[in-house]
């Protein structure tokens, strides 16, 4: 009898098991194994919304650079536009000074052959009154060169600014000296500086009795006496004329300076007209005497504002009754 074919199996039981156990040992390997980062083999491309941005901030950087330039331009056009202005007005006060120079200069070398032809005739009047009254005339009056004294009361408005305190205070005090020396005995004096201000507080709005004692302390305290000034006796004369002034007193002001800084002479000289008013017989209420000190010899100053300084207080003192004197040294 024929054996039956025994049939051989490819796939045993123990084959499977070896293979399934050679597989879960490679997933057990993988999974306690640390995985690699992924190698980069080439840089990625930049997005191109990252680019656009960066574009972006950079235009708006150079749009506010641009406009931070834009504003330092304008500003400098508007400073050089201020500078041809000022040097066009500059230009226009520099020609209007060297014409008012050049007027001063004719009007002095008038004044000064005018002032000539005057001593020469006085030195021949008095040598004619001489010879027609004797020698022994009489020469008494109530003038000291030239300057009435006839007056109760007695003010001094004096420039108290830097050139006068500097260069003309010794001779200043002097003068004062002799104005007083002139005036033995008055009812009342008064110190003031050329803005207003007094000497002494004390006696602000009243009169400084007279005595030897009170004129050795106004002496002994003016040498030092240096208040602020602006260089211009305006103030002080109006506040001497509207404070002190009364109808039944004789009074007097000597102004002291040398300079004026004021815009116009016919404007100081209106206003001086309104508050010194004539009485009846023609005669002003105060009269205004004044001393014109050379402090722009000494200085080198421009020589305009003491020009303007002279004339304006020859016509004061001419409108005034008084008597304008400008010495031309300090000896």
């Amino acid at each position: 009898m024929k054996k039956p074919r025994q049939e051989v199996e490819i796939f045993t039981i123990s084959f499977l098991d070896t293979i399934t156990c050679a597989f879960g040992t490679m997933v057990l390997l993988i999974m306690i194994s640390k995985p690699g980062e992924p190698v980069k083999l080439e840089p990625s491309p930049t997005p191109e919304n990252g680019i656009i941005r960066k574009l972006q901030e950079e235009l708006f950087t150079i749009r506010g650079e641009a406009k931070v330039l834009n504003r330092d331009l304008t500003a400098k056009r508007e400073q050089i536009s201020d500078w041809d202005l000022r040097v066009a007005r500059l230009s226009q006060e520099l020609a209007d000074t060297k014409n008012q120079m050049t007027s001063v200069s004719q009007q002095a070398a008038v004044n000064t052959a005018i002032k000539g032809e005057l001593e020469l005739a006085l030195q021949e009047l008095s040598e004619e009154t001489e010879r027609l009254l004797g020698s022994q005339v009489d020469k008494k009056s109530d003038l000291v060169g030239g300057v009435p004294i006839d007056s109760e009361y007695i003010i001094f408005i004096i420039d108290t600014s830097g050139s006068m305190f500097q260069y003309a205070w010794d001779k200043m005090t002097e003068q004062l000296i002799n104005t007083l020396d002139v005036y033995p005995q008055v009812k009342g004096l008064q110190i003031m500086d050329d803005e207003g201000g007094y000497m002494y507080s004390d006696y602000r709005g009243k009169w400084i009795p007279d005595t030897p004692a009170r004129r050795k302390a106004i002496i002994s305290r003016i040498r030092s006496w240096n208040p602020f000034s602006n260089s211009s006796p305006v103030e002080g004369i109006t506040a001497a004329i509207s404070t002190f002034y009364a109808p039944d007193k004789k009074i007097s002001l000597y102004v002291y300076g040398d300079d004026f800084t004021g815009r116009s002479i016919e404007e100081v000289v209106r206003v001086v007209d309104r508050l010194n008013r004539k009485d009846d017989q023609g005669n002003p209420r105060v009269r205004i005497h004044a001393v014109g000190f050379p402090t722009l010899f000494a200085n080198r100053d421009p020589l305009i504002g003491g020009y303007r300084f002279a004339n304006l207080m020859r016509e004061l003192t001419q409108r005034n009754g008084g008597t304008f004197v400008g010495l031309n040294t300090f000896r």
